[in-house]
């Protein structure tokens, strides 16, 4: 189908063009014409700009009218179609030949080459060559170029001044005064199969109907001309016989059926449709009148300024039932809001719907960097996560910036129609591109919002995340792309020999900007967020009581150890430069019970401890976690905050808080706590509940049932119960984790006091193969073994792991690691033959 349009947004990879009534459709880069296109293809394979390429913005500006062809209609996962089109001439003037060009004619034409005495126009009529001369050009390029000379790619409307060799060559003109005054003649011989948008004609009135008006034109063509491209100054008094001018619009490719537009922007071809002022776009207009009703399409309205509007028949009804064709008719007065603009109707499109009317984003330009919106999943990508804001508004989640930590599997978390609470990090109106962070820490912060290098002021503290963290300190992004740098010696109090160990990239930190070159783009940040004391100030230094510092439960910090007590360790809190004391309990250190003793017998005083995460505030201390279970069941949100949020069925991570002869209860984050009884405990029979679990024991419950009235939970712990589907992924899982701080406690044990036993226990691997000598025989079978790889160690082997071997003390022999015990510095082997062979 061949239309009349108008440039309305131009991105870097298409046009988006408004088209009658009210349509929107696309053109692709690569449907421009065949010299742009070729352009294209050679930029790409070079991989380096060409100077003579210019980009889509330098060619088209909004309000230039183009003819266009639909090549596709496509409709999109939310049912919406999308129309796409090609001004490509060979595509547009395909029912032209060379015998049928006329002097006269006014056509659509693309510069293909600029020459020293003119240029080169594709018209897309095979076998002809058209030529503009530069004399034919200037008027246009002064007024209209402002000087600058013509460019490859450019649309032009050209009026056919003279035709040579039966139109094997023509002459072309492009002055402005001839365009305007082109008309379509009979004497130029156009038929309906080469007859085109955007040709003005002499028009005679057949029949006036309520929804419009039927003409004839070039003697023998008749067309219509519907309500909304009547003269509204004359919409009353057309009559049969009346003869005017009127532009093409449409030209259906098997009806013929041709649709014309009285409107007077389109009666001197050139020129451009009005557009609608700024301020306007998004307004709430309180009265505006109904000028007509149509039942099958819409209504007509009169807004505060006398300009018409149109509002569809979806757009009608405040709300979904609420509609009454009785209060449309002419006179009445309804509340709007006015959603779009279109173009080629020069008429805004309106909505009555209460939600639209009381929306507060309407488009792009709506919504600013740091604004938090609400918005549904849309669609999950390799990239990136698609929310849709509002039904024109969609934006993008990258895949960094789903939760505050990574996520491996986000459609487990995310399905579509999933509701969501975004904030903006970026957002580019003119490329209809808005960036959105799921990054619970960045939503919640009530720090200001650094979007610009020229508002990072010395001394201003604001939440960033990291995006590198290398040997030389850290990179930290903001908002609207501005970034600085964290260089080592600030990034904490205490040095940091490795900052990729203790910094990931996406992680939410609180950062104090320390210097800014705006015009550079440079900016220096710091983690440490008040200046140090001065040395004489030191002793008067107290820690903060925990009431001074609120700490919100999930937030993340980083500590470093003051004290090892009984039951766990006393640390300072480095981002308050280790002025708030907190606590973590030794069963917190870790989501294996025996790696947390190892680990506090590991850890001494001065060591720093990375991404702790506040579990309670409530006690005299704030209580701080190191379970990774825990720690991502918070922060992928898979959590209840409280009791009213529990469902039966769903699956959460918590910790057993006591051990009872009748079952165990298990607390979960934010408090919540469940009891789990003896029979839903395991899959295997339960004679005592403490051969099963202990306390501080990371466990994963299913909620079975709940009883409002006493606020209670019963729980489910059997493992053939609480799996989420993944079993394998999930204990692969546990196992590298539990393998991660296997790796910790072994660069711990290198500085332990005992440098030889220390290097020992770091280098016996299970799987390693040792060379030991016999030491002693027990009595129960079991061996003792020594060797130089093993000193100040106590190595064994049980009867079965000695084999079908026969061994004497004394006797060297090879020995496989099974199991290595740091905390007892026990080594446990095995000397089966199977065993050693793998």
């Amino acid at each position: 189908m061949l239309l009349l349009g108008c440039v309305k947004e131009v991105s870097d990879y298409e046009l988006v063009i408004s088209l009658p009534n009210g349509l929107s459709g696309f053109v692709p880069v690569t449907q421009i014409c065949d010299a742009y296109s070729k352009m294209l293809s050679k930029e790409v394979a070079q991989g380096e700009l060409l100077e003579d390429l210019n980009s889509l913005s330098d060619l088209y500006c909004p309000g230039t009218l183009v003819r266009c062809i639909v090549t596709s209609v496509e409709k999109s996962a939310d049912g919406r179609r999308s129309i796409k089109l090609s001004i490509d001439p060979k595509k547009v003037n395909k029912g032209l030949n060379a015998s049928a060009l006329a002097s006269g004619m006014l056509l659509s034409g693309f510069v293909s080459s600029v020459e020293d005495h003119g240029y080169l126009i594709d018209i897309g009529v095979s076998g002809t060559h058209a030529f503009l001369p530069r004399q034919k050009a200037q008027n246009y390029i002064k007024a209209v170029k402002r000087g600058l000379d013509l460019k490859i790619g450019q649309n032009l409307n050209c009026v056919i001044v003279e035709v040579k060799n039966e139109g094997r060559m023509v002459r072309l003109s492009v002055d402005r005064s001839e365009v305007a005054a082109s008309l379509a003649t009979e004497r130029q011989n156009w038929t309906l199969s080469n007859l085109l948008p955007g040709l003005v004609v002499k028009a005679r009135v057949q029949k006036v109907a309520p929804l419009g008006i039927k003409v004839s034109f070039l003697s023998s063509f008749t067309g219509i001309v519907d309500f909304m491209h009547m003269d509204p100054e004359k919409s009353l008094s057309y009559s049969p016989d009346q003869v005017m001018k009127a532009c093409i619009l449409s030209i259906h490719p098997t009806s013929k059926v041709v649709r014309l537009t009285l409107h007077q922007a389109f009666l001197h071809p050139g020129g451009s449709p009005n557009q609608l002022a700024n301020d306007r776009m998004g307004a709430v207009v309180e009265e505006s009148m109904v000028k007509a009703f149509y039942k099958q399409f819409g209504a007509v309205f009169e807004l505060d300024d006398g300009t018409l509007a149109f509002a569809r028949l979806k757009h009608l009804p405040k709300t979904r039932k609420s509609f009454k064709p009785g209060a449309f008719k002419t006179g009445c007065k309804h509340k709007c809001r006015i959603i779009d603009y279109s173009l080629m109707d020069e008429m805004c499109i309106v909505s009555l719907k209460h939600q639209i009317i009381e929306a507060r984003f309407l488009q792009y330009q709506d919504i600013h960097t740091g604004d938090v919106v609400q918005g549904k999943v849309f669609s999950l990508k390799p990239i990136g996560m698609q929310v849709k804001v509002t039904d024109g508004i969609k934006g993008l989640v990258p895949s960094m910036h789903l939760a505050d930590v990574t996520l491996k599997q986000p459609e487990k978390k995310y399905s579509i129609g999933h509701e969501v609470r975004c904030r903006v990090l970026e957002c580019n109106p003119a490329g209809r591109k808005l960036i959105l962070t799921l990054k619970k820490s960045l939503i919640q912060s009530k720090l200001p919002v650094l979007s610009s290098y020229e508002d990072a002021k010395p001394g201003l503290i604001t939440h960033g995340f990291v995006v590198c963290a290398r040997e030389f300190g850290c990179i930290v992004k903001f908002y609207n792309d501005v970034k600085g740098l964290v260089p080592k010696n600030e990034l904490s109090s205490e040095p940091i020999s490795y900052p990729d160990k203790v910094f990931h990239e996406g992680q939410v930190v609180k950062v104090m900007v320390l210097k800014c070159e705006p015009q550079q783009e440079r900016l220096l940040l710091s983690f440490r967020l008040s200046s140090k004391p001065a040395p004489e100030d030191k002793k008067a230094c107290t820690p903060k009581k925990k009431q001074e510092v609120k700490y919100q439960i999930g937030e993340m910090v980083d500590v470093k150890v003051l004290k090892k007590k009984d039951k766990g360790l006393e640390v300072s809190i480095l981002e308050d430069e280790g002025n708030v004391i907190a606590f973590i309990p030794t069963v917190h250190l870790s989501d294996f019970v025996a790696t947390c003793k190892l680990l506090w017998h590991c850890l001494q005083e001065g060591d720093v401890l990375p991404r702790v995460m506040c579990l309670s505030d409530k006690g005299e201390h704030i209580i701080l976690s190191r379970k990774s279970a825990v720690i991502s069941a918070v922060q992928e949100e898979q959590v209840v905050r409280s009791f009213s949020e529990i469902q039966p069925g769903m699956l959460l991570t918590g910790y057993v808080r006591n051990v009872m002869p009748f079952g165990v209860f298990v607390e979960f984050p934010f408090g919540v706590t469940g009891l789990a009884p003896k029979v839903s405990m395991s899959d295997k029979f339960v004679t005592d509940t403490k051969d099963h679990f202990v306390v501080g024991q990371t466990v994963i419950a299913k909620v079975m049932s709940i009883d409002e009235e006493k606020q209670r939970v019963l729980l489910n712990l059997k493992v053939s119960e609480c799996s989420s589907g993944d079993s394998a992924a999930e204990s692969f899982a546990l196992l590298n984790q539990y393998f991660k701080e296997m790796k910790e406690i072994r660069n711990l044990l290198r500085r332990r006091e005992e440098p030889s036993m220390g290097r020992c226990l770091c280098e016996l691997v299970p799987g390693k193969e040792l060379q030991l000598i016999v030491q002693d025989m027990k009595e129960d079978g079991s061996a003792l073994f020594s060797g130089s790889c093993v000193t100040g160690l106590t190595v064994t082997a049980t009867r079965y792991h000695l084999g079908d071997k026969n061994i004497v003390p004394g006797e060297k022999t090879k020995a496989l690691v099974l199991h290595v015990d740091a905390l007892t510095s026990k080594v446990y082997v095995s000397l089966r033959e199977e065993l050693l062979k793998q």
